[in-house]
């Protein structure tokens, strides 16, 4: 068996879901290109298994493995695109990256402002500011 062909073919399969991995806008369309670009690798595996004549099979051992890490990360890649889908609507790529939390308590109402002001109070405003990033890293400190 010639090598050329397998290793023609892995090549376009791994370019087709490298391209599908940077082109496409859509979480599920991003899975199934991974695993087009695994199954490349897999079919490269076997062929130089069988190219080598290995009497262990190391390549077709290591293809099986392959092929069940692949099964979980789609398990989990599923799950994770639903999970999203359905608390945003859509599974769009680029809409993820405003999936960060904003800090509501560290803001001071607008009206509330008003209020001191009305009455006389002049605060300081330079404590609230210093005190304002040490509270921004308790706050990751404690989700994390």
């Amino acid at each position: 068996m010639h090598l050329a062909y397998p290793a023609v073919l892995a090549v376009l399969l791994f370019c087709t879901g490298l391209y599908g991995v940077l082109a496409r806008r859509n979480a599920i369309l991003v899975l199934m290109s991974v695993e087009l670009m695994l199954n490349a690798v897999n079919l490269n595996l076997v062929a130089f298994d069988v190219w080598l004549r290995d009497a262990l099979h190391a390549g077709q051992a290591l293809t099986l493995f392959t092929i069940a890490i692949a099964a979980a990360e789609i398990g989990i890649g599923l799950a994770i695109v639903l999970a999203v889908h359905r608390n945003r609507g859509s599974s769009d790529v680029d809409r993820l990256r405003d999936t960060a939390e904003t800090d509501d308590a560290e803001t001071l109402p607008d009206d509330a402002d008003d209020a001191d002001a009305a009455d006389g109070d002049v605060r300081d405003t330079t404590a609230d500011q210093a005190t304002a990033p040490a509270g921004k890293a308790k706050k990751a400190e404690a989700t994390a």
